[in-house]
């Protein structure tokens, strides 16, 4: 069984910083592609940042030279440090996962709870 926790989340004035991490754990044989996602009330899920394995990185428009994705491959880590934080990143940010688990032959997604974040004006 594979899990995926995040943590970092809260309240935090325009302009501020906060640093989101996921932790994956469980039998993992092959950790992937790995990405934050955020969604905000009433709207769709959307895609915010990505980062291979091999640390190629890809970033949203709105939070480009904002936001930063980083991966701890030695850890199963994933964190996304945000800066200038605007009330419209204001959403739950959720955590997603590549991940082949030990004895599978396949890869698939995996999700986190997700963590609040709260941009205030």
């Amino acid at each position: 069984q594979v899990q995926l926790v995040e943590s970092g989340g809260g309240l935090v004035q325009a302009g501020g910083s906060l640093r989101l991490s996921c932790t994956a754990s469980g039998s993992i044989f092959r950790l992937n592609a790995m990405a934050w996602y955020r969604q905000a009330p009433g709207k769709q899920r959307e895609l915010v940042a990505t980062i291979t394995s091999g640390g190629n990185t890809n970033y949203a428009d709105s939070v480009k030279g904002r936001f930063t994705i980083s991966r701890d491959n030695a850890k199963n880590m994933v964190y996304v440090q945000m800066n200038s934080l605007k009330p419209e990143d204001t959403a739950v940010y959720y955590c997603n996962a590549n991940i082949r688990e030990t004895g599978s032959i396949f890869s698939r997604n995996y999700w986190g709870q997700g963590t609040q974040v709260t941009v205030s004006s």
